[in-house]
Formats: structure tokens, sequence, C-alpha cells
């Protein structure tokens, strides 16, 4: 089986009604990343990604930009359990 990793994300800033999350799926879809987006209620959007390391590697970093209309303040992230979900989902 191929090597995968999973990362777990909390993106601060405005990062909520800039399409932030459509921004993470297509980034996802293009890399092949599963995982989902979800607005939280303190503002932030957390964020689970699986999939390769390198492609995970990239998503990531993806997050730090956003896309225009986004100003990410910063990116915590750490190591998380691989669920084994395909596709991706916002919610």
């Amino acid at each position: 089986m191929a090597e995968r990793r999973a990362r777990n994300l909390v993106v601060h800033g405005r990062v909520q009604g800039v399409f932030f999350r459509a921004f993470v799926r297509e980034q996802a879809e293009r890399h092949g990343v599963a995982g989902r987006a979800v607005n939280s209620d303190d503002g932030t959007v957390a964020v689970h990604l699986e999939g390769p390391p390198g492609a995970v590697a990239a998503v990531e970093s993806a997050c730090a930009t956003g896309p225009e209309g986004a100003d990410v303040a910063r990116v915590e992230a750490a190591d998380a359990a691989d669920e084994g979900l395909a596709g991706f989902a916002t919610g």
C-alpha cells in the first residue's frame, strides 16, 4: 500500500465568507487528497487532509495563502489519524 499522511489544520484570519473551503476542496482534488474543511464557530476553518505525503504538503502549503480575498494570519498543523476517507467534503 502506498504511504499516506494525515494532517489536521486550523486556519486563522479572514477565512470565512471568502470561499476558503471551496478553495481547499479545489486544491485537494487537484492533488488527489481526501478530507474535509469546516467553518468553526470561532471564525477559523478546520481542515483534515489525507493522502500521499507530498500531495498533503502541497495542499497544506496552499492553505497558508488561501484564495483571493482571504487573509490567513496563521495555520496550526498537527499529524492526525488516517480515517481512510475518499473524496473531499465541505460543511
